[in-house]
């Protein structure tokens, strides 16, 4: 189907171009020719300089060539994004790095090996001018991935650039898993969005910075710390607190919020559970199914996810209801607790990020 085309039959009034490209696009022999055109044009707007929204197994991101600052200026000028706040660069093969990283240590090629291409970032030192300087927020370190969403990927290698692909949202809001998320908050802003499968994961990567031994997670993700120590046989530390001139996404800023206030309620929902609300307040809440019992039937209520131990479909699931809630007529919205432990890290940080560490008690 035409580009053109598509996007009438989406009802949206915009410049703004969408490709629709399947995985199952990429494997289809028919397909060949239309997604050879569909890539050419998505390649082309990134050599001459456009940004266009492209599907990850995390987020969507907001791409744009990595080598170009006038590129990179429109990448923060459609979010809003502050210019501290450095990107990361996706890749499609190790290579890549060659022409702005040195030479990479043993035990940062055996966790690439083992987790890429996937949802982990490695923050590493940054070397020559190859990259532009807004893209790394003039950094002596840059923060680089290999996506595995198939489509993502294609893009990116068909691209042959290192892209800058921040997720495709206005900064500081809930992060979009889909094309439509992007539709609703980059409308005329960017050149293009790519509408694919939805974000396995739901959440961005988990950044680990490669600059020090012992490693640090700057960023929780979808790969624990577990998962790396296993890998690396070596504990690997915690970047404590936010960074005045922050190492990667995530560390300074408030993110992932609708503009209501958003309050944690820390220990998860009960019985006896009392909510501070004031009588005229139309309140939302956000929880896993299994919470529902519990709910005053007033209340507007999304289950996130089948029960309390059910991280990866809550983090999966966290920013569209997020979403909801933001375009709701609640005044209030809560969201449920859940344990701390090496599965549910990255989901809270994301919780907490969103609530401004505004918390309740369950009991």
């Amino acid at each position: 189907m035409a580009t053109i085309e598509y996007y009438i039959l989406l009802g949206v009034n915009s410049m703004t171009k969408v490709w629709e490209i399947s995985s199952s696009d990429l494997e289809n022999k028919s397909q060949k020719a239309s997604l050879e055109e569909k890539l050419d044009e998505i390649k082309t707007a990134f050599t001459y300089g456009e940004i266009v929204a492209i599907p990850t197994e995390t987020v969507y991101g907001l791409a744009a060539d990595a080598r170009n600052p006038e590129a990179i200026h429109k990448i923060f000028q459609a979010k809003g994004r502050p210019g501290d706040n450095p990107l990361i660069i996706h890749i499609h093969d190790v290579a890549q790095l060659e022409k702005f990283t040195p030479p990479l240590d043993k035990r940062v090629k055996t966790m690439m090996a083992h987790f890429w291409p996937g949802p982990i970032s490695f923050i590493l030192p940054l070397v020559g001018d190859y990259l532009a300087s807004n893209a790394v927020a003039e950094l002596n370190s840059v923060a680089v991935r290999m996506p595995s969403h198939p489509v993502g990927r294609k893009i990116i290698q068909h691209a042959d650039m290192p892209l800058a692909a921040p997720s495709a949202n206005l900064s500081g809001k809930p992060s979009p898993t889909n094309a439509h998320h992007v539709i609703d908050d980059l409308n005329n802003k960017v050149y293009g969005v790519v509408d694919s499968e939805s974000a396995d994961y739901g959440i961005e990567s988990t950044v680990l910075d490669c600059t020090q031994f012992p490693y640090r997670i700057a960023r929780p993700g979808a790969i624990s710390r577990a998962d790396l120590e296993a890998v690396l046989n070596v504990e690997v530390e915690s970047f404590e607190g936010d960074s005045d001139k922050p190492i990667s996404p995530g560390m300074k800023y408030k993110h992932y919020a609708p503009h209501q206030p958003l309050i944690v309620i820390e220990g998860g929902i009960t019985n006896n559970t009392k909510l501070p609300v004031e009588r005229h307040q139309k309140v939302g809440l956000i929880a896993p199914e299994s919470c529902r019992e519990f709910i005053d039937g007033e209340v507007q209520f999304i289950s996130l996810c089948r029960d309390e131990q059910s991280y990866k479909e809550a983090a999966r699931n966290l920013y569209a209801a997020l979403r909801v809630m933001d375009t709701s007529d609640v005044d209030i919205i809560f969201i449920h607790g859940f344990d701390k432990n090496p599965e549910s890290e990255g989901l809270m940080n994301r919780i907490y990020k969103a609530t401004g560490n505004e918390v309740i008690s369950g009991d």
